[in-house]
């Protein structure tokens, strides 16, 4: 199903009957969960691409300095956001390295820092991952002649419902961003009621900030079920790796 259909119906599920009396606000709030989704998911498989084979590499090998590479995974873990969103805003902005990009204020900025964000959690669970599989498993696969790259498929796919559950809490840290995205982003909506880098969270900021209620609550709405959404399948992943 397209993203923009999925999109509708969980806006319909969310708040139907509002957008009866508002039909402005239907495109309004549309735009914005667009981007919210486009700019999280993004974000989550870029870092996903990246996160898993750093896990492994740091899992299953010894070099100088490794203590301090894990030790920086799980700092950020709880590393600010709006301190990432000002080393990105600077990374992006005419004096930064990528000035010449014209990235300020842009979709793709914002998933530059959420995929900052997203990084060290996803990491960390997914190293935990694949460091519990048991060494017998690995001792196997190369009894049976794997390659170095036949093992780490062999260890990916026992850890698996480990590595799904950081990839989903991952996507759960990007979608509740409010800092990073807000500085780097701006917040932006065009005259045509259509989001340009407005997220669900900053919308709700400003929605309750500027007493629009109604539409603020409907946000909230829609936020609150694709974060318990994604809480309950991590739940189950985590539950013995069985989706009941």
């Amino acid at each position: 199903m397209p993203l923009a259909d999925v999109v509708s119906t969980l806006v319909q599920a969310a708040a139907g009957p509002l957008f009866v009396e508002f039909p402005f606000e239907r495109t309004y709030v549309l735009s914005i969960i667009y981007v919210s989704l486009y700019v999280s998911l993004s974000a989550v498989a870029l870092s996903t691409l990246f996160s898993v084979p750093v896990a492994l590499v740091v899992g299953f090998t010894d070099f100088p300095g490794k203590r301090l590479v894990k030790a920086a995974i799980n700092t950020g873990m709880g590393f600010p956001s709006v301190v990432v969103g000002l080393v990105v805003l600077f990374a992006v902005s005419n004096q930064g390295p990528l000035g010449e990009l014209n990235l300020v204020f842009t979709k793709e900025a914002m998933i530059m820092s959420q995929f900052v964000l997203a990084t060290p959690p996803i990491t960390g669970i997914a190293l935990a991952s694949v460091t519990g599989v048991q060494a017998d498993v690995r001792d196997a696969a190369f009894a049976l002649g794997g390659t170095r790259l036949d093992v780490a498929l062999t260890v990916v796919k026992e850890a698996r419902y480990g590595i799904a559950t950081a990839v989903l809490a991952g996507f759960g840290r990007a979608i509740s961003e409010v800092g990073s995205v807000l500085i780097v982003g701006g917040n932006i909506a065009g005259s045509d009621g259509v989001s340009k880098t407005r997220t669900l969270t900053t919308a709700v900021q400003l929605e309750a900030r500027q007493g629009r209620y109604e539409t603020a609550l409907v946000l909230g709405a829609v936020l609150l079920v694709l974060v318990l959404a994604v809480n309950a399948v991590v739940v189950r992943l985590g539950d013995g790796g069985q989706m009941r």
